[in-house]
Formats: structure tokens, C-alpha cells, sequence
């Protein structure tokens, strides 16, 4: 078994790094566990614990849908909280454009049923998960600080590929160890798919 799940791997740019270094800065007192630098993503399917027969079936519908899509030009933008302001659970950062990510997201769900992977049961939200919550001392402050970095962005990066990635739990953190990789359409390839 494999703990598996697809996603759109981020590499974020240098202003969003330093607001971020500059967002965790700001709440080292809280227990957040934060996402490695080096592991963003927007996940698009988590998987699970998954039988390693499956994995060519996934690989197969991962390079379907990719070879459908034209590459894409993320955006990071904004954070906000999973949770309500009393009990938030998750730290996020949204991104553009949402719609087209959103549309991939469903579509490979549907896609996936057909191999026996249920679609999940809440509307897939595209985002990138910043930090997990796992207690805070003061909420005010905590809620106050999100708010300061409500404008928080990248520069838009182009994104050419869906990555099946093995998820290793470790004591230090999560690694993410990347089994296959899909292309998108390139923009303006040559046969007539240009964006």
C-alpha cells in the first residue's frame, strides 16, 4: 500500500516566500505545523492508502485528463482559514484562476469514479494549504494576523504538469516523493491547441 495523491506542485517566487517566512514569523508562538517550503501544492485528488495495482489505472486517467488540458499560469493570492474564526483548523492560501482549476478538479473526480475512487463528498475548493492548527493561544491575534496578510501573492508561474506524488509520514514532517509526472498541453504547441 501507498499513501497517494495527485496535485499541481508549487514553486513559489521570492516575494511570496519572504511574506510567508514573514506570516510564520508572526504566529512561532501558536502551534501551527507549517508546510515545507519545498512541499507546496494544490492537491487536486488525495487518495489515501491506496493498493499499488491501482497505481497504473491512476497513472492512465492522470495522463488522459493532462493530455486535455492546456498548461496553466497559477497565481497565488490571498490566505484565509478553513474553520470558523473560533475554531480554525487550517491555514490557506488561495489561488487563480480558480475556475479552471476547480473544472480540472471535477473532472478528474468524475474521471477516477470510473476506477472505483468515490468523488469527494464537499465540492473540490483549489487551494494550497499553508499550516495546519493544532492549537492556538490567542485567537485575536491570530485572526488579526491572517487579516494582514489577506493580500498576500506570487507572480503567476506556468504550471505543465499534474504530479502523482507518494506520501511518506516521518516524525520531522511529511515527505513527498514524486512517482510519475503527466505534461499539459504546451501553450501554442504545434498542433493547434494554443491558449
Amino acid at each position: 500500500m501507498k499513501r497517494l495523491f495527485a496535485a499541481l506542485k508549487i514553486d513559489p517566487d521570492r516575494e511570496f516566500l519572504a511574506e510567508y517566512r514573514e506570516l510564520k514569523d508572526k504566529l512561532q508562538h501558536e502551534q501551527i505545523k507549517w508546510v515545507e517550503e519545498h512541499n507546496i501544492h494544490v492537491t487536486l485528488k488525495f487518495f489515501g492508502e491506496t493498493e499499488e495495482r491501482k497505481i497504473n489505472e491512476i497513472c492512465s486517467v492522470l495522463d488522459s485528463r493532462a493530455s486535455a488540458t492546456p498548461s496553466i499560469d497559477l497565481q497565488i493570492t490571498g490566505t484565509g482559514i478553513f474553520g470558523s474564526s473560533y475554531a480554525p483548523k487550517v491555514i490557506w492560501a488561495g489561488i487563480e484562476p480558480y475556475a479552471r482549476i476547480s473544472l480540472l478538479m471535477k473532472n478528474l473526480q468524475t474521471d477516477l469514479k470510473n476506477i472505483g475512487f468515490e468523488p469527494d463528498r464537499q465540492n473540490p475548493v483549489p487551494h494550497l494549504t499553508l499550516g495546519r492548527i493544532k492549537f492556538l493561544r490567542d485567537k485575536i491575534i491570530f485572526n488579526r494576523t491572517i487579516e494582514q496578510f489577506k493580500k498576500i501573492s506570487s507572480s503567476p508561474a506556468q504550471i505543465g504538469e499534474i504530479v502523482l506524488f507518494e506520501s511518506i509520514l516521518r516524525r520531522e514532517g511529511p515527505e513527498y516523493i514524486s512517482l510519475a509526472k503527466f505534461p499539459f498541453i504546451k501553450k501554442n504547441s504545434p498542433d493547434g491547441l494554443a491558449v
